[in-house]
């Protein structure tokens, strides 16, 4: 792969920011890289492991004659960053995100975009339950879809930039709409993540199961939830607060499935839990053919490598 920026700024030092760096190196799409992350602990490991050849102690001082800023905080926090690094914005350059949310994103982050700069943001559908500077690894988008979701009046010039830099680290790029894009992951990862962490709060309530016992028979699927209810604490309340109107409706449809379900538990209906568990059986097995996990346990997942 060629280079695709001179500079990129990566505002944020998480998982998906840390990946983002080891991906652009290896593949060689960005001359220099810097990064800045709110908090000083955060900054020092960033230095210690090498991650970004400058790590900055501000947010002004890391996009500073950067080509592509990444917004890489949670949703909730997009806004305030935004408005405090406009005034160090480059002409020309674009800001992108990484976060699981879009229309809110928008609505916060371009009244900030100063005029002359591009605006494209994004969303890798990719990650693990592990947060922090050292969770990264350069195969985090390997074979993962990355969605642009441009803003009216995205420049097309700047937007095919932004794909060459994705799809040379590895990600299936697609366009997508902003709300369209917040029903789609309301569906395949906001409620699951909410009723994951329902699961494994309503095990810590059942104090008749001993921790030890949910701890010692969790390979019986509680584990999967588990896996889940992991995730970065702030980041996940931030995308409920942000993407309400989806997740709600999406909790209605999943709410009314539930009570059918109950229903034919109790009343004895097989034929219904047997043609219900087939039809969910055939999504299971779409997915591993779109390539997307594997047959293999633990959600098809090995430990990456940087």
């Amino acid at each position: 792969m060629s280079q695709v920026y001179d500079r990129v700024a990566l505002i944020g030092l998480g998982l998906i920011a840390s990946s983002m760096y080891w991906a652009m190196k290896r593949a060689g799409l960005a001359g220099e890289v810097t990064g800045y992350a709110r908090s000083e602990a955060t900054r020092d490991t960033a230095r210690r492991i090498g991650l970004c050849d400058r790590v900055c102690d501000s947010v002004t001082e890391a996009v500073e004659g950067a080509d592509l800023v990444v917004l890489c905080v949670p949703v909730g926090a997009m806004g305030a960053v935004a408005a405090e690094m406009a005034p160090a914005l480059k002409p020309g350059a674009t800001v992108s995100d990484v976060g699981s949310v879009k229309r809110d994103v928008i609505s916060t982050v371009a009244p900030h975009i100063p005029e002359g700069v591009h605006f494209i943001p994004a969303h890798p559908l990719a990650g693990t339950e592990h947060s922090g500077p050292e969770s990264g690894f350069a195969e985090l988008f390997a074979n993962r879809w990355l969605l642009i979701v441009p803003t009216e009046g995205s420049d097309p010039e700047a937007v095919a930039r932004l794909r060459a830099l994705w799809e040379g680290m590895g990600a299936n790029v697609e366009e997508m709409d902003p709300d369209h894009h917040d029903l789609v992951l309301a569906v395949t990862s906001h409620t699951p993540h909410l009723i994951a962490y329902t699961m494994v709060g309503v095990a810590d309530d059942l104090r008749r199961v001993t921790d030890s016992e949910v701890i010692k028979y969790s390979a019986a699927g509680f584990r999967d939830f588990t896996r889940i209810a992991a995730s970065d604490p702030t980041m996940w309340r931030d995308v409920f607060l942000t993407n309400k109107d989806a997740t709600l409706e999406i909790l209605g449809r999943f709410t009314e499935e539930l009570f059918a379900l109950q229903r034919a538990i109790r009343t004895g209906d097989g034929d219904l839990l047997h043609d219900y568990f087939t039809r969910t059986r055939a999504i299971r097995r779409g997915i591993i053919e779109a390539g997307q996990d594997t047959d293999a346990p633990d959600f098809g997942r090995v430990k990456g490598t940087r």
